[in-house]
C-alpha cells in the first residue's frame, strides 16, 4: 500500500490558486487563436483599449498570483477570509464570464471559465472546512 500523507490546508489552497492561475493563463493564450483576435491587438480595437482597463486587467491577474504565496505565508485567520472572499469574487466572474462567452470560437473559454469558477468554488470550500485548532486539555 502507498502511504497518502495529509496534505496541509495552505498547500491545498496555494496549489488551487496555481490550477486556477494556468486556467487563467492558458484562456488568454487560446484567444489569440480566435479569428480577428491579433488583429485587434494590433489595431488597438479591443477591451483592454485604454491604460485604465489594462491596469485592472493586471489587477485580476495578480491577484490569484499573489493568493498562491499568501496562502501559504498568511496566518489563518486573514488567510481563511482572504480565499473566501476572492474565491466568492472569482467564482461569480468566471461564471458571468461563462455566461457571455458562449460562442462556437470561445467555447474553450466557456469550459476553463466553468473549470474556473469550480476550483474556486473549491478554494472557498477548503477555506470554509479551514481544520480547528484541538484544545489543549492539560
Amino acid at each position: 500500500m502507498l502511504e497518502n500523507p495529509k496534505v496541509n490546508i495552505k498547500v491545498k489552497l496555494a496549489a488551487l490558486w496555481t490550477s486556477v492561475l494556468f486556467c487563467y493563463v492558458y484562456g488568454d493564450y487560446f484567444e489569440l487563436y480566435a479569428p480577428e483576435k491579433v488583429n485587434s491587438l494590433i489595431t488597438g480595437e479591443n477591451n483592454l483599449d485604454s491604460p485604465a482597463k489594462l491596469l485592472i486587467a493586471s489587477i485580476v491577474l495578480a491577484i490569484p498570483a499573489v493568493m498562491i504565496a499568501l496562502s501559504i505565508f498568511l496566518k489563518p485567520k486573514i488567510n481563511r477570509l482572504l480565499n473566501i472572499v476572492f474565491g466568492l469574487v472569482y467564482t461569480l466572474m468566471m461564471l458571468l464570464i461563462a455566461i457571455n462567452s458562449l460562442t462556437a470560437w470561445y467555447g474553450f473559454y466557456v469550459f476553463l471559465a466553468i473549470l474556473e469558477s469550480l476550483i474556486t468554488f473549491l478554494i472557498i470550500w477548503y477555506a470554509w472546512k479551514w481544520p480547528k485548532k484541538i484544545a489543549d486539555l492539560n
